[in-house]
């Protein structure tokens, strides 16, 4: 896949090109369909299937206090595009002069001039340029004059009733609900972190644990212990997974994501290493002494192996 971060990287004879536009966040089912129907357009007349994306939520620019935590990173969302096997994604920077942008100059600028647009797939709801003045109306009108089609799409929906959206996957991962997310994505919903030296305390517990640094990319579930994977190097490991402050101890950071990987001790530590959930075990709580927590500990490793083992024998939370 071609990536482009600038209109300026566009080379000049860039496609003709399908296109279809939006923030694609966590590259869950709906967005899927969405590349599946421009993959089908691109192929019918030779055209360059191309994504337009930004490289953050809009209202982090225009209402930071109600812009959401992003399911993904951007690297994260560029592969999960690439993997769709789509043949280019230009990611712009979505900064105050972009976003004042006019609706009419942002299709003449970019989809027309820059990306040779000549045929656009939108959802029926699609708004573009200065604060959203251009919809699907406008978009249609111009693509006669300018010589491009719009093709508007449904949206896709989970069982057939309500529709799969990122808002909906961020409520599912606030809740540990990490298995019903994992259906509307396609896959277990990830972070991603560099391992960094904690505490020890699960080492002397006799569970030594990968610590991530605060700086985590991608949104974190609920606090809890999780059966999950950790990749690294290329390999993909077993791995219970606790999110949460670990109440029977003091001292511990809010939120505090550490992995313990089944049946290895391996050095992690400087390594970049990405986390997915699978199922959720239980909430984090607080035990009376060591061996309680000891012992509570075998059983999450006991259960997360089982759930990685057997996939399809999810427990219910």
């Amino acid at each position: 896949m071609r990536f482009f971060t600038s209109l300026a990287q566009v080379p000049e004879d860039f496609g003709p090109s399908a296109v279809t536009i939006g923030k694609f966040d966590g590259v869950h089912l709906g967005h899927r369909s969405v590349l599946g129907a421009l993959r089908d357009a691109a192929a019918e007349s030779g055209l360059t299937s191309t994504v337009l994306t930004f490289d953050r939520h809009p209202l982090s620019l225009l209402d930071p206090a109600n812009c959401p935590t992003a399911l993904v990173s951007n690297d994260k969302k560029r592969e999960l595009l690439a993997d769709t096997g789509i043949d280019a994604t230009v990611m712009l920077t979505f900064d105050r002069a972009f976003s004042r942008l006019p609706a009419e100059q942002f299709v003449r600028d970019v989809l027309v001039d820059a990306l040779h647009t000549r045929v656009i797939l939108i959802g029926p709801d699609f708004r573009f340029g200065a604060r959203g003045f251009g919809e699907v109306g406008l978009l249609t009108e111009l693509g006669k004059e300018l010589g491009f089609e719009v093709r508007v799409l449904e949206a896709r929906r989970s069982g057939g009733t309500r529709r799969v959206s990122a808002t909906w996957i961020r409520r599912l991962l606030a809740e540990g609900d990490v298995a019903a997310a994992a259906r509307l994505l396609g896959r277990p919903g990830s972070i991603r972190g560099v391992v960094v030296h904690g505490q020890q305390r699960g080492r002397t517990l006799g569970f030594p644990t990968a610590n991530l640094s605060p700086r985590v990319e991608g949104f974190i579930p609920a606090d809890g212990v999780y059966a999950g994977w950790l990749s690294v190097d290329g390999n993909q490991l077993p791995s219970a997974i606790s999110i949460g402050n670990n109440p029977t101890f003091t001292g511990v950071p809010d939120r505090q994501v550490e992995a313990h990987v089944l049946d290895a001790d391996i050095d992690l530590y400087g390594k970049t290493v990405e986390l997915s959930f699978v199922q959720r075990i239980r909430g984090m709580r607080k035990f009376v002494g060591l061996d309680e927590l000891i012992d509570q500990i075998g059983q999450d490793v006991t259960v997360s192996r089982r759930i990685l083992t057997n996939p399809d024998d999810l427990i219910t939370n």
